[in-house]
Formats: C-alpha cells, structure tokens, sequence
C-alpha cells in the first residue's frame, strides 16, 4: 500500500512538472517609439501639434519683444528716475517676466496634451497590431525596448517586422 502511495505521488508530480514546461511563457520586444514614428498618420500629427504650438510661440514673442522694449527704455531713462519710479518699474519689468515664464509653462502643458489627444488614435492602433502579432505568434509578453535593445533575446523575438506588416508598412 505504501509503495502504491509513493508512486502515485511520483507520477502526480512528474504530471505537474510536465504541465510547468508546457505553460512557458514566450517574450518578444518592440521598439514602440520607432514603430510610432515609422506610421504615417504621425506626420500628420505633428504637423497638426506644431501648428497649434506656433500659436503659442507667436504670443511668447510679442511678450519677450514687450519686455525687451521695456527693459531698453528702462535702462535708457535710469539714471533720471527718482527710487519710487524705478522700483515701480523694477516690479512692472519683473512681474511681465513671470507672466511670461508662467504663459511658456502652460503653453508646453497645452501643447503636451493637444499632441497626447492627436496621437493617442495612432498609439491605439500600433498598440491593437502589436496585440494582434503576440496573440498569433503566441507570445505572452512583448517588452518596449525604446530605452535599447534587450539584453538577451534572440532575434526572432523582435516583433518589429511582423507589426510593420499588419499595420502595412515597409
């Protein structure tokens, strides 16, 4: 009965052995950010970011040619101001300053969100074929390499060919 008892047991464990060897996982990588830039539409979304972005650009340097006048005329009319008007436009130079530098930091939020919105449709899609591509080739996870290659992993790994062809790219 013992010996019965153990070789049920070596034969339960050799069936869960042969069970983990089966269950691998299967890692491919993908450098997301070149595929990105390798699709089409992204022309056109940075076409479309930097124009919204030269809206912005415009209004920062009509701020800088202001503060830049202002800043002339300052140092010009200096050595004549009483110390009440060149403190009042000390501050008036100083607070244009911070407008501005407070304007250029929204205007790079603006211009981050805006690019984020146009691409995300794109992001979406590379992100559906790389999906695609992993599920057909069976693969369990795919790293993003865009830091750099993988350290060890075969060629055959790299899923980069496979998604360029599912999202018809050379």
């Amino acid at each position: 009965m013992k010996k019965l008892l153990k070789v049920v047991l070596v034969a339960g464990c050799m069936l869960l052995v042969g069970g983990f060897a089966k269950a691998q996982t299967k890692i491919g990588y993908i450098n997301f950010n070149q595929l990105i830039d390798q699709m089409p539409q992204m022309k056109t979304v940075q076409t479309s970011a930097q124009a919204y972005q030269k809206q912005f650009v415009d209004v920062l340097q009509g701020m800088q040619t202001e503060l830049t006048t202002k800043g002339q005329a300052y140092d010009a009319a200096r050595a004549t101001m009483t110390d009440a008007i060149r403190a009042q436009k000390e501050t008036e130079l100083q607070d244009l300053n911070k407008r501005m530098q407070d304007y250029n930091t929204t205007a790079q939020q603006k211009v981050q969100e805006k690019y984020n919105e146009l691409a995300k449709p794109v992001v979406d899609q590379a992100k559906a074929a790389i999906n695609a591509v992993a599920k057909e080739k069976g693969y369990t996870y795919v790293l993003d390499t865009t830091q750099g290659e993988p350290i060890v992993a075969p060629p055959t790994d790299d899923l980069m060919a496979a998604v360029k062809l599912k999202l018809g790219l050379k």
